[in-house]
């Protein structure tokens, strides 16, 4: 305090005045003029000296409103994690070791689970621990990781959920070229370009977020760093950044969308071509899960990052984001199993091996 009262400029004097909120981690400014050694700064001080204040920490709010019912979240949580993580690495051993399921659309749908428990780890460990000790407080570099990596997973699982959809093309559209479209080499190409975007994308909205002052507040309201949030709390200009931030949400939004809805015009073509009913439901059936899976995972996407009223309704916002962060990736496995009848035959051969396993 005696160095801010010391010093006149308009930041401190900011800081000094009622309007000003900080939490407890939050570091001021160190000017030349209280400083013995003018000119060595250090990394830290030099942050400091041109942002006005260094936020160290911030604390995830989540959702502490609601007091008496964090035991309930706490487990309530817990379990979709569980659930989460055992229905997809289920679903990856079993593609793993069924032969039948050695195919390209099983391959992808092995990274997709990867990618739900990545995409939930990511999320749910900090949500139980910040639910469990009531404190939701993460380092600026945490906060940091924690948004690119749910970037890199969000953005991944798109490019995916639209490779899979290229895979139903070329599958039933083009079916004696489909051997040699999707060879191994093809599959790993599709794989790598997918997560090949999704890191520079991360890359970018991280560096564009947290190159922003932050200095109003270092709570945020929310369960997990995300970008509408974090915005709150800039003392900077911001608009620059978040056009280029949303400009690249809707880029890979929309080229995903865009692979997918002219798959499957062509595939809703195709089907239609096929005279007896039989064979039009059979061909339909093999895209079910997944166009089940896309409506999810973009429905909700799209309605939390292009609607266009962020903040009015941040309950609403928090519900949604539980949804497509929790939700989502544990319904996947579900959604592939009980509505595919190879998955299906899958588990019950695994099945019948252990038990046969036990008897001997």
């Amino acid at each position: 305090v005696s160095r801010l009262t010391s010093c006149r400029c308009s930041r401190c004097l900011f800081l000094l005045s009622p309007k000003a909120s900080f939490g407890p981690h939050v570091t001021f400014c160190s000017h030349p003029a209280s400083s013995s050694r003018k000119g060595a700064l250090g990394p830290a001080e030099g942050l400091m000296a041109g942002n006005g204040t260094a936020v160290t920490e911030f604390v995830l709010l989540g959702f502490q409103v609601w007091a008496e019912l964090q035991t309930g979240l706490l487990f309530v949580f817990l379990l979709l994690y569980l659930i989460t993580l055992g229905g997809n690495l289920g679903v990856m051993a079993l593609v793993q070791s069924d032969p039948r399921l050695q195919t390209p659309m099983y391959f992808f749908l092995s990274h997709l689970s990867l990618l739900d428990i990545c995409y939930a780890s990511v999320i749910v460990p900090q949500l139980l621990e910040s639910l469990r000790s009531d404190k939701g407080a993460i380092t600026f570099e945490g906060c940091a990781a924690q948004f690119f990596f749910f970037t890199l997973c969000a953005s991944a699982e798109c490019f995916l959920l639209a490779v899979m959809a290229y895979d139903r093309y070329v599958a039933v559209c083009k079916p004696l070229l489909y051997a040699s479209a999707m060879t191994p080499q093809a599959r790993l190409g599709l794989v790598a370009g997918a997560y090949g975007g999704a890191a520079v994308n991360a890359m970018v909205r991280t560096g564009c977020t947290f190159s922003i002052s932050f200095c109003k507040s270092n709570h945020v309201d929310f369960f997990f760093c995300d970008l509408p949030p974090l915005l709150k709390l800039a003392c900077s200009e911001t608009r620059p950044r978040e056009r280029l931030i949303y400009l690249l949400a809707f880029l890979v939004i929309a080229t995903s969308v865009s692979v997918i809805l002219v798959s499957y015009l062509f595939i809703l073509r195709a089907i239609l071509k096929i005279r007896s009913a039989g064979g039009k439901a059979k061909t339909f059936s093999t895209c079910a899960s997944h166009i089940t899976a896309v409506a999810l995972f973009f429905g909700t996407l799209i309605f939390i990052y292009l609607k266009g009223n962020m903040g009015k309704s941040l309950w609403e916002d928090k519900i949604v984001s539980v949804f497509y962060t929790v939700v989502i990736p544990m319904l996947n496995p579900l959604i592939y199993s009980l509505r595919n009848k190879e998955v299906k035959e899958a588990l019950k051969r695994a099945l019948s091996r252990m038990k046969a396993s036990r008897v001997e």
